[in-house]
C-alpha cells in the first residue's frame, strides 16, 4: 500500500517526482490555493499560463506542468477542487476527492507532495484519506500499466501534532479497509466461492484480536438456516456463515452488522439476461464491506463491541437449485414461499438478520447490494437508508461524516400486504413498483425491537462507468466509511 508521511518541509525543498497544488474555479479565473507557499516566479509562471493551458479548477481536473527548476519537484500539477473556497474553506469531502483525485490519476509516479489546506487535524485526515483511496490498483490477474503511487508527503504545519498522526494514522487504516473490500469485490467468482471467502476471512483476522468462526453447509442445515441453504443448494460450492468479531473488554455498546455475501448471481432458476450477470460477482460487496469494517474496528481499537456476520452463498441454477414456488424455513421458524429465485439477497440476510439478533445487541445493520430498483430510484453513487427512525439518522449523519452519499428512505406500511403469502408466512417478493422498499419491509419481518438500518448499495458498489476522484473503476468499497463512522459514533 502506498506509504503516507506528514512534513511541515517548505515546498520548494520537498523530494518529490511531482508536487500537487490546488486550484479552484472564480468567475475571475481559476485561483490557485496556498498559492504563496510556492516560489514567486513559479507563482507567476502558473497564474500567467493557467487559462493557455485549460486549467479551469473544475473538480476532479488534473493539469501537470514542468516547475521550470523552481522546485526540487520537477512538475506541479494542478488539481481542481470546484468553486473556489470562501471564508469557511473547503469542506471535508471536497479534500479527499481533490487529494483522491490527484493520486489516482498520477498512477506510476514514485513521490507525490501534496500542498492542499491542511491547517486542522480534520483537513489533515481528509487529505490524507483521499491520497490513500486515490491510490490503488487491482494486480491479482495482471500488472496495472502504472502501478499506484508509491509514496504521499502531506505538506502541514500541525505535522507534529499528536491530533494531525492520529488523523494520518486513522486514514491509513480507512483506505485499507476500503482496500481490501475493492480486492474482495473484484476478485473473480471462480477464486472467490463461499468456503474460499470464509478463509479469505480467517487469513485477514490472523494475527488480530478479531475472531473468526465459519458454519458450513451441515451446520446450516442443522440450524436451521433454510435462507442460506436454499440459495446456495443450486451450486457445487456451498454455503457459509461467517461470524467475525471485535469484543474489547471496556465496550459498553454492542453493534451487530450482517452483510450480503452471494459470491456469483446468475439469478438462479430465475436467471438474469446475460448482460444482467457481467457485474454479478459484486454481489458480496456487502459482506465485504461487514468483514473489513471489523477489522478496521479492532485495528482502531475502538470501544464498542462489533459482531460481523457474512452470509456467503452462490445462486445458480441446476438440477439442485431451488425452484419458484419452494417454501422455505428461515432460522427463527418464519416461513417463506420462493416466488422468484432471483430475489436471493433477502433470504441469506434474513438468516444472518436472526442469528445476529439471537446475540441481543444494541444496534443492528446489515448491508446489500440487494436491489435493482435502488439504482432505479438513487442512481449509480447514492445508496438507500432505510429502517427504524433513529438508526436510520444515525446511518445518514455517519455518511455525512465520512463523505458517502447515503440517502433516507421510508417503509411504507401498505407495501407489507404485497409480500402476503397463501402458503406461507411471507412470499419473498411483493409490488414491483417501490422494490427496493419491498425488500426493506421483507427484512424488517426478521429483526423483532431491535434498532435497525438497512443499506441498499447495489448501484454505488461496482462502478461501471468511468474512474472519477477517489473512485476506481470495479469495486468502489463503499459503505466501510459510513459503517466506520457510525460505530466511532
Amino acid at each position: 500500500m502506498t506509504t503516507l508521511k506528514l512534513t511541515s518541509a517548505e515546498p520548494a525543498r520537498l523530494d518529490v517526482d511531482v508536487l500537487v497544488i490546488g486550484v479552484g474555479s472564480a468567475p475571475s479565473g481559476p485561483e490557485l490555493l496556498d498559492a504563496g507557499a510556492l516560489p514567486a516566479g513559479l507563482r507567476l509562471t502558473v497564474t500567467a499560463s493557467a487559462s493557455a493551458l485549460g486549467v479551469t479548477g473544475e473538480a476532479g481536473t488534473l493539469t501537470r506542468i514542468p516547475s521550470g527548476g523552481e522546485l526540487k519537484a520537477p512538475v506541479v500539477a494542478l488539481v481542481g477542487v470546484g468553486a473556489a473556497p470562501g471564508r469557511d474553506g473547503l469542506d471535508p469531502e471536497t479534500l479527499r476527492r481533490a487529494a483522491g483525485a490527484a493520486t489516482r490519476q498520477l498512477a506510476g509516479v514514485r513521490g507525490v507532495g501534496l500542498l492542499l489546506p491542511a491547517e486542522t487535524a480534520e483537513q489533515v485526515g481528509a487529505v490524507a484519506e483521499g491520497a490513500l483511496l486515490g491510490a490503488y490498483a487491482f494486480t491479482r490477474y495482471h500488472a496495472a500499466e502504472r502501478g499506484p503511487v508509491e509514496r504521499v508527503e502531506l505538506i502541514t504545519p500541525r505535522a507534529r501534532e499528536a491530533a494531525a498522526k492520529r488523523a494520518a494514522e486513522r486514514a491509513e487504516v480507512v483506505a485499507a479497509a476500503v482496500h481490501g473490500t475493492r480486492d474482495l469485490v473484484n476478485t473473480a467468482p471462480i477464486d472467490l466461492f463461499p468456503a474460499a471467502f470464509a478463509d479469505r476471512a480467517k487469513a485477514a483476522a490472523k494475527g488480530t484480536k478479531v475472531k473468526v468462526s465459519v458454519l458450513d453447509e451441515k451446520a446450516l442445515a442443522d440450524g436451521g438456516y433454510g435462507g442460506l441453504v436454499a440459495v446456495g443448494q443450486g451450486s457445487s460450492r456451498p454455503p457459509r456463515l461467517v461470524r467475525v468479531s471485535w469484543s474489547p473488554a471496556r465496550a459498553k455498546r454492542s453493534v451487530a452488522l450482517v452483510g450480503k455475501g452471494i459470491t456469483f448471481d446468475s439469478g438462479g432458476l430465475s436467471i438474469k439476461p446475460a448482460k444482467g450477470m457481467e457485474a454479478m460477482k459484486s454481489d458480496m460487496a456487502g459482506a465485504a464491506a461487514v468483514l473489513h469494517t471489523v477489522l478496521a474496528a479492532a485495528a482502531l481499537e475502538l470501544p464498542v463491541k462489533v459482531t460481523g456476520w457474512l452470509c456467503l452463498a452462490e445462486n445458480m441454477p441446476s438440477g439442485t437449485a431451488q425452484r419458484p414456488s419452494d417454501v422455505i424455513t428461515q432460522r427463527g421458524g418464519t416461513t417463506v414461499e420462493v416466488l422468484n429465485t432471483d430475489a436471493e439477497g433477502r433470504l441469506v440476510l434474513a438468516d444472518g438478520l436472526v442469528a445476529a439478533r439471537e446475540e441481543k445487541p444494541d444496534t443492528l445493520v446489515d448491508i446489500a447490494t440487494l436491489t435493482g430498483a435502488q439504482v432505479v430510484a438513487l442512481g449509480p453513487r447514492v445508496s438507500a437508508v432505510m429502517g427504524t427512525d433513529d438508526t436510520r439518522t444515525a446511518v445518514v449523519e455517519a455518511a455525512a461524516r465520512a463523505g458517502e452519499q447515503f440517502w433516507p428512505m421510508p417503509l411504507p406500511v401498505e407495501l407489507r400486504a404485497s409480500l402476503s403469502s397463501k402458503v406461507a408466512d411471507l412470499a419473498n417478493i411483493g409490488d414491483r413498483m417501490g422494490g427496493m422498499l419491498v425488500a426493506g419491509l421483507f427484512l424488517k419481518e426478521f429483526v423483532g425491537d431491535t434498532p435497525w438500518a438497512h443499506l441498499d448499495i447495489a448501484g454505488p458498489a461496482f462502478n461501471e462507468a468511468g474512474a472519477h476522484d477517489y473512485t476506481p473503476v470495479g469495486g468502489t468499497g463503499v459503505g466501510v466509511r459510513t459503517l466506520l463512522s457510525l460505530l466511532e459514533g
